[in-house]
């Protein structure tokens, strides 16, 4: 499955940052879960209980304790767990999550002109799977990165209301991850 396969069957991402968050997106609709939290000591434990649900499991990387901001995070992720890919804002993590067959998203802020520019290239010198643009709130700016790619778009951050969630539709995006629990059932 490809991962804009994945996005049309499953547009809203729980996205999840506590053990409490986690046990209630696997009572939700949502198909994929993004892992904001845990340790190199329990992140195996967090993605079985996921993948026993049959949820697609995707850590991001960067916010997981004991972890570097090195390739063997990513070999860690891969061979200690059975997560479906990874999140990371660095590109370096996100290129090499694909070539050993990863699932890979890269994650940017928006939050200037600079900024915009330089995903720009990112998606040029690295294609990642998908990327997720912060804050989701911007449909101007999700309507641009739209017209700039045919790359899979995700909204994540601050989207709290299904009025957030359709504009960043209507901009254009794929999907939307929130750790809001009540946008994921919208």
């Amino acid at each position: 499955m490809t991962m804009l396969e994945l996005l049309e069957e499953s547009p809203i991402i729980a996205a999840v940052k506590s053990q409490e968050g986690l046990e209630h997106s696997l009572k939700s609709e949502c198909k994929v879960v993004f892992v904001l939290f845990g340790t190199i000591c329990d992140i195996d434990a967090i993605v079985a209980k996921i993948k026993a649900a049959g949820k697609i499991a995707i850590v991001h990387v960067d916010m997981i304790q004991g972890l570097s901001t090195k390739k063997v995070a990513v070999d860690f992720i891969a061979h200690n767990t059975k997560a479906d890919g990874i999140i990371s804002t660095k590109n370096v993590l996100v290129e090499y999550a694909k070539e050993i067959g990863l699932f890979a998203i890269q994650r940017t802020f928006v939050v200037d002109s600079i900024a915009l520019n330089t995903l720009k290239k990112q998606i040029e010198l690295f294609h990642p799977d998908a990327v997720e643009i912060m804050p989701g709130v911007m449909p101007k700016i999700l309507k641009i990165m739209r017209e700039y790619t045919d790359i899979p778009l995700i909204a994540g951050g601050l989207l709290s209301d299904k009025k957030d969630v359709m504009a960043a539709f209507e901009a254009g995006v794929d999907a939307i991850s929130a750790t809001n629990e009540d946008v994921w059932y919208i």
